[in-house]
């Protein structure tokens, strides 16, 4: 072990007190060029994509994706583990590299905190991780709000032509700029405003008051940046170059169905002409940021959609720029196996074309208690006492959740090892039940690593077993074909991985499954909108439900993106800031030092 010993100080005094390699000598570590790094500052910069050229026949690198059990409500630690992975590969001499998601603001000032990992096992510099780093989301809101200001420029102007405007497609004589008139249906608008903060005040607005040249009166809303749909097409686009991939984006973008007119045709980005000007304000955003580790191993911060409705991962395109440039790649899937790892595979495997060598599943005794049976566990709060006294029962009582979570990973046919986050309360005794259970449900290793302390060496046992799996055999496959009916793909999801009984559809749901495969929109992939805090659709269902009927109330489509969602349950897109949110602790102390940020 390293000489770090808790009680192990604040992440933020962590991360400030290491000293960072300069970028330059990161990227040398891969083989990456000088000229293939847009530099913003010592310690970051951006990738060109156009290195994916240069190194096409290289052989891609081992795949690892990371990701948990059902959580308690503070996390379980994928992050912290998933950077912790790699620090230990590169003791054991394995050339590494780590690929995660860049946070939102909204939860970095309120009480989530920032998520560049914790204690030693951490992405530097932490301040800039957590906050502006290059800029991606700044353009991702500029983007996303230009075409809501194109659109209800379009209303109203046509709101004020001659004629049957709100009836019919017409010529373009009807329109004085010689424009198509689009008839859009004010009551099916689908494309909301989007900020980085959360403010709970801007769920629901109206917008357009103030008289006849302030814009069409109409219902409303914002969501969080991660939310929108320009942040899912930024994780999803793929290429072989920056123009392939700029290319992918300018499509994916034109495809983004953002209203219906009177008869029911859906309204593109591309119909109202703003497309072109969106991908221009992303046409930086597309490369991916690279940082360190602690330990100075190369990370890949790229891209943060929004896990509960999109599907939680980080980059495709930093997911290969990676495998070209590493031996192993580990890559963070959002939430728990049920959620964040299906969509990894059936989504982001689909679009990239990767497949995936080992699943490493974040375990932790404190969330096996509470599955257990153990107190209500509320973020900002003292843990109580079951949590931090052994107690093998409500583990014994929890370890479900862990056993359906490896069946999940096995469905997909993929190497599984559990990744045991240790915290200082867990004894001996219920590490050595967990690590059995895990075995016994197939499980390729259960390995105690305690990163969080003692970094990269606290993770050299997870690391030689990851790398046993990784050259284990894998045979990777979907659980369903992109040709099935939308219901069907539904249906495969809610029962094979939740374990449902039966699903059920709300009229609204039919109604809008009709209209979609109407559309040509029925071979896209599935990505569930639901709770990460259970298997099932329900928040307070713990540990692995059974016999339940899953419901669907509501279908979307985020057609650029490329996937259908179905909404089962109230799904949130713009959170709400607490009581004492997290902000309150931040400010700069008198050298110009960020101080508070978590």
């Amino acid at each position: 072990m390293s000489n770090h010993t808790p009680p192990v100080p604040p992440d933020i005094e962590i991360a400030q007190a290491a000293t960072p390699q300069p970028i330059r000598q990161v990227a040398d570590t891969l083989g990456l060029h000088e000229d293939e790094l847009l530099m913003y500052g010592p310690y970051k910069a951006k990738v060109n994509l156009d290195v994916l050229e240069r190194l096409s026949e290289e052989a891609d690198g081992r795949y690892i994706v990371v990701t948990a059990i059902t959580p308690t409500p503070l996390g379980e630690g994928k992050t912290t583990t998933s950077v912790g992975l790699v620090q230990g590969l590169g003791q054991i001499g394995k050339r590494a590299a780590v690929c995660i998601r860049q946070p939102s603001m909204g939860p970095t000032f309120s009480i989530k905190g920032g998520a560049a990992g914790g204690g030693y096992s951490q992405v530097i510099p932490m301040e800039d991780f957590n906050l502006h780093l290059t800029g991606d989301l700044h353009a991702i809101t500029a983007a996303h709000n230009l075409c809501a200001a194109a659109l209800d420029a379009r209303m109203m102007h046509e709101r004020n032509y001659p004629g049957e405007a709100w009836k019919r497609r017409t010529t373009t004589d009807d329109h004085p700029e010689g424009l198509p008139r689009l008839n859009i249906n004010p009551y099916r608008v689908t494309w909301n405003r989007v900020v980085d903060v959360n403010d709970r005040a801007l769920r629901e607005i109206v917008v357009g008051l103030g008289g006849k040249w302030e814009g069409y009166p109409r219902s409303a809303s914002y969501d969080i940046s991660v939310a929108s749909e320009v942040m899912a097409i930024l994780a999803l686009v793929s290429g072989k170059s920056y123009r392939e991939a700029l290319k992918d984006m300018r499509e994916r973008i034109g495809r983004i169905v953002l209203a219906y007119d009177y008869d029911g045709h859906p309204i593109t980005t591309e119909d109202l002409g703003v497309a072109g000007a969106m991908t221009v304000l992303m046409k930086d955003a597309i490369n991916p940021n690279l940082m360190q580790t602690l330990e100075g191993q190369p990370a890949f911060v790229h891209a943060g959609p929004f896990a509960n409705i999109a599907h939680g991962n980080s980059s495709v395109v930093a997911d290969q720029v990676a495998l070209k440039l590493a031996d192993y790649v580990v890559t963070e899937a959002g939430f728990g196996a049920d959620i964040g790892m299906e969509k990894f595979f059936d989504i982001k495997c689909r679009a990239s074309g990767l497949k995936p060598d080992a699943v490493v599943l974040v375990a932790t005794i404190r969330a096996l208690k509470m599955h257990g049976g153990g107190p209500k566990v509320v973020a900002g709060y003292e843990l109580p006492e079951a949590y931090v006294q052994e107690n093998l029962e409500l583990v014994e009582r929890g370890a479900d959740n862990l056993r359906a979570h490896i069946r999940i990973a096995r469905t997909f046919g993929v190497p599984v090892v559990v990744a045991i986050n240790i915290f200082p309360t867990d004894s001996p005794n219920e590490i050595a039940l967990v690590q059995r259970i895990a075995e016994e449900a197939g499980a390729l290793a259960a390995v105690p690593s305690d990163h969080w302390a003692h970094g990269g060496e606290g993770a050299r046992a997870l690391a030689e077993a990851v790398v046993r799996a990784a050259e284990s055999p894998s045979e990777f496959r979907y659980i369903y074909d992109l040709e099935a009916s939308i219901k069907a793909k539904i249906e495969a999801i809610a029962t094979k991985i939740y374990g449902a009984a039966r699903v059920e559809y709300s009229s609204e749901a039919e109604a809008q499954i009709r209209t979609y495969e109407k559309n040509g929109f029925g071979n896209l992939p599935i990505c569930m909108a639901k709770t990460h805090l259970s298997i099932s659709h329900d928040p307070a269902l713990k540990n692995v439900p059974r016999d339940f009927t899953f419901p669907i109330r509501e279908v979307r489509a985020s057609v650029g993106a490329g996937f259908i969602y179905p909404l089962a349950g109230e799904m949130r897109t713009m959170p709400g800031l607490p009581a004492t949110p997290g902000y309150m602790k931040v400010d700069i102390d008198a050298e110009g030092k960020v101080v508070g940020l978590s």
